[in-house]
């Protein structure tokens, strides 16, 4: 991994450590609700808790989703092969307490045949949820192999009329090495389509003009599963942001506090900027930004494609 295309900030030799510890907290809370989430349905629609501004501070009430449009935008969370809602089950709860009133779970086939046939359920799911709630576009939020079938269906079925914001979570964009080790005795088509240089791959990277959905790309910097220069997405026709979480895994991700905030921000459209304000020192020549509105460190416009780090902080989040 060239290293020179991340930016980093504040790494230390423990903070391998901590995250992997972090990893595996993840992994074993993901185990435990992995089962209820396949016996059972838990329900979809409205919030499952109540809070009441003033029981917040002014730091999280600022945190809150005040555009009624865009909390009430649907928001699809679409999970990986061999997986399921369980995966979810943070950041479900953190968008739900930001205000986001409709957060649903797409159930994707367990054992997908193929990245395209799982995009086809995924038009299907949008399409009822853009009549069930009666609003024009729809956000998702997608986790590894979700990330790229929620891909397929916006650059290949037409699915940029509906999406909004596209948020991947360590998707395989460049594919995979992991899926080259397999041996290819395996018949498992998705399987095939993830190693680097699929032909699944090379149809993503044909032109695709005048796509109007934005992505986020959003990779961990403890990653084997989905490397992070295998979860990047370059692609000179999409409008795309790329995003690095040093200390964090392939299952911590979704349960990651800062992902959570990364997420509804990115979700909520730009408010109209307030006059500038001197700023009370000069920053140092060449060196990445700080930005207060999003805690990360930036050297690009807002509109390039950038690859963004955030810190090592998913124990916490503040809403």
């Amino acid at each position: 991994m060239d290293t020179r295309l991340f930016t980093r900030l504040g790494a230390t030799q423990f903070d391998g450590v901590k995250g992997l510890m972090v990893e595996a907290a993840c992994i074993a809370t993901h185990a435990a609700l992995y089962p209820a989430a396949v016996v059972g349905r838990r329900r979809d629609e409205g919030p499952t808790d109540r809070y009441r501004l003033a029981d917040l501070t002014p730091l999280q009430r600022g945190l809150i989703v005040g555009d009624p449009a865009t909390a009430g935008t649907p928001v699809l969370l679409v999970h990986g092969l061999v997986d399921n809602r369980s995966v979810f089950a943070r950041l479900e709860r953190s968008l739900r307490r930001r205000g986001f009133t409709t957060v649903t779970s797409v159930d994707v086939p367990l054992f997908a045949t193929s990245v395209e046939a799982a995009a086809v359920a995924l038009a299907a799911a949008v399409e009822q949820a853009v009549r069930r709630h009666g609003h024009p576009d729809v956000n998702i939020v997608a986790h590894s192999l979700g990330g790229l079938v929620a891909r397929y269906y916006v650059q290949r079925l037409g699915g940029d009329e509906y999406v909004r914001t596209l948020i991947t979570l360590a998707s395989p964009h460049n594919g995979t090495r992991l899926a080259s080790r397999l041996p290819r005795a395996v018949a498992y088509r998705v399987l095939a389509q993830l190693r680097p240089g699929s032909a699944l791959l090379q149809e993503l990277a044909e032109p695709a003009p005048g796509l109007r959905t934005r992505f986020v790309a959003v990779a961990g910097g403890l990653d084997t599963v989905v490397r992070p220069d295998e979860a990047r997405l370059d692609h000179p026709d999409l409008h795309t942001e790329n995003v690095l979480v040093d200390g964090v895994g392939h299952h911590g991700l979704p349960f990651c506090g800062a992902v959570a905030q990364l997420t509804s921000r990115r979700l909520t459209p730009a408010q109209p900027t307030a006059p500038a304000v001197p700023a009370p020192a000069a920053p140092v020549a060449g060196a990445p930004q700080a930005t207060a509105a999003t805690g990360l460190a930036t050297d690009q416009p807002e509109s390039a494609t950038s690859l963004r780090l955030v810190g090592t902080i998913c124990q916490k989040e503040t809403v």
